[in-house]
């Protein structure tokens, strides 16, 4: 069976030939990579907002807190206006890939 020689499964081969024989026999269009339907999102955090986040982070926390907070972060950021809306946890994903812990 071609699948086992291959390292397959069935369905693969089934639909790889099902794409062969739509693009009319063409190899390269067969395994070739499909363009996307719509272009990717740009991310929202470029390296000047990741910046203001983390000097923010570093930054004594407001009164009536003793430590920053995502949520408190995620509050202050939104009053912010050259930095665009971010919710928590990108924030959070943000902190973490700088390694900037919040204590």
């Amino acid at each position: 069976m071609i699948a086992d020689r291959v390292g397959v499964s069935c369905e693969s081969v089934r639909l790889i030939s099902k794409r062969y024989a739509e693009t009319g026999g063409d190899v390269w269009a067969t395994v070739g990579r499909k363009e996307r339907a719509c272009p990717p999102v740009p991310s929202p955090v470029t390296g000047e907002v990741e910046a203001r986040l983390i000097a923010l982070a570093c930054s004594t926390p407001p009164k009536g807190h003793a430590r920053w907070s995502l949520r408190l972060l995620e509050r202050h950021v939104a009053l912010i206006e050259d930095i665009p809306n971010l919710d928590h946890s990108t924030i959070g994903r943000v902190l973490k890939k700088r390694n900037c812990v919040l204590t």
